[in-house]
């Protein structure tokens, strides 16, 4: 197993917590229950992304576009350190399946380690060029709202980064109950301080920023209880398991680099999206997709949840060379994405007009009801097909397989759902609603890929696991 390193010295518990046990048990149950904890928390901080949306709306609809302008840069963010996350869970849960245990502590620190570097290289430029880059983003009359906001978000990138990295090694060793309340309480914290902010201090714009920020920095102070003191995890953050090694930071953002750009990815068709929009519509248009996006946001949370899920599963099972708990896992995880992006999209349907209404009670941000509805509507053909894809990904991030998963993200978010936009909004004319159409189109074609991809993938794995397993006495 060249993925491992070795240390000599034992220095962490032989005990195992209950979230692992669970993690290399049945993966239909430790689906199910590391999905539910998550499920609950990601709801409650996507409720927080529509609140914040809702006090935003007060402030009109230049403020929701200059939001939307930022969003991308944010989504970036959200995206590296849910990326590096991504893949730390993915090295430590393989490293746990194969009970190399002071390697999944190893592993733990270097994550820990590249939050730092990271942060460190990436908030000057950003703080920095905030406006710049919202007017290279289209931003316009906005860019002014769109650096007071970008500018409090970007100096508050270590606490970002840190917070969905140390959530990544949470869920590598089956701890989803723990990640929940972190997140809650991250949730909970900004949803109290936004309005205070935002029109008690008369921060405006640039209060709904500080919100997030003094949160996750709060949260940040309890992880590191969690890891540093607390010290009841099945990984140990200690100088003796730490190891410099490159193997294992590779090992780490083999996955975690793709995974990032997978995110960027979706940041890059956001504002490919704006900027189409711009085109064929107006600022209007992009603060109507700002606010519908949140809400397909919300509407995925549970598949993203699963997904999540799915990689330390499939982690779990590929370090101890279970191939048969990732097909399960897999097959599983589909159909209950399926069944519950199926709800979501009936509840999306009956609800539309009032969900609607919520964007858009402000006499500034009236005009934007009817184009609120219009892609509500059609972002309930959107949904069923989201688990083919995004389940599928998650399988090859648990595999250690972070290209794979790239590539099918970016045929799906790009290749498919931009070209189809384009296409759709101006050659052949529909404008504003081709948009909506293209978004709609490459997700099936998209997921389609990914899901038949993964199938092949397991039946290759199959094939060579009978190929080297020699038979047995008795066996045709």
């Amino acid at each position: 197993m060249k993925f491992f390193w070795p240390i000599k010295k034992n220095v962490c518990s032989t005990e195992n917590t209950q979230g692992v046990t669970i993690l290399t048990g049945d993966p239909k149950k430790a689906i199910i229950s590391l999905s539910g904890p998550m499920i609950i928390a990601m709801l409650l901080m996507s409720s927080y992304n529509v609140v914040n949306a809702i006090w935003v709306v007060g402030l009109g609809s230049d403020a929701l576009a200059a939001i939307g302008f930022v969003s991308p840069i944010f989504m970036v963010l959200i995206g590296l350190g849910s990326g590096i996350g991504a893949g730390a869970t993915s090295a430590i849960a393989r490293r746990i399946g194969a009970g190399d245990r002071n390697g999944a502590s190893n592993g733990a620190v270097h994550a820990l380690f590249i939050s730092l570097i990271l942060s460190a290289i990436i908030t000057v430029p950003l703080v920095v060029f905030a406006e710049p880059i919202a007017i290279l983003f289209g931003a316009g009359e906005t860019a002014g709202l769109a650096a007071a906001y970008g500018q409090v978000l970007f100096a508050g990138s270590f606490f970002i980064l840190f917070v969905n990295i140390a959530y990544g090694i949470l869920r590598a060793e089956g701890d989803a109950k723990r990640t929940m309340y972190a997140m809650v309480a991250a949730t909970l914290l900004n949803m109290v301080l936004d309005p205070i902010l935002i029109y008690g201090l008369g921060l405006g714009i640039a209060g709904a920023a500080w919100g997030t920020i003094i949160s996750l920095a709060a949260v940040t102070v309890v992880l590191l209880y969690w890891f540093f003191i607390k010290k009841n995890m099945y990984v140990c953050f200690s100088r003796q398991v730490f190891t410099p090694c490159r193997s294992m930071v590779s090992d780490i953002l083999n996955v975690g680099i793709p995974a990032s750009v997978e995110y960027m990815l979706m940041s890059v068709m956001c504002i490919i999206l704006n900027l189409i929009l711009v085109i064929v519509a107006s600022t209007d248009a992009v603060a109507i997709f700002s606010i519908g996006f949140r809400v397909v946001s919300y509407g995925i949370v549970p598949i993203v949840a699963i997904g999540m899920s799915v990689v330390s599963v499939v982690g779990a099972a590929y370090g101890a060379r279970h191939y048969e708990k990732i097909r399960v896992a897999h097959t599983f995880s589909i159909l209950l994405g399926i069944a519950l992006a199926l709800c979501v999209s009936i509840l999306t349907w009956v609800f539309a007009y009032s969900i609607a209404s919520i964007f858009s009670y402000s006499p500034e941000s009236a005009h934007l009801y009817p184009g609120i509805v219009a892609f509500i509507g059609v972002m309930c053909l959107f949904y069923p097909f989201v688990p083919l894809g995004l389940l599928s990904s998650s399988v090859f991030q648990g595999v250690g397989k972070g290209p794979t998963s790239l590539f099918l993200t970016f045929m799906r978010s790009l290749v498919f759902a931009a070209v189809f936009a384009y296409m759709l909004a101006i050659p052949i004319g529909m404008g504003e609603p081709g948009v909506w159409w293209g978004l709609v189109a490459g997700e099936i074609l998209g997921g389609l890929m990914a899901f038949a991809w993964v199938r092949m993938y397991l039946s290759q794995q199959d094939r060579l696991t009978r190929e080297k397993t020699p038979l047995q006495k008795g066996e045709p």
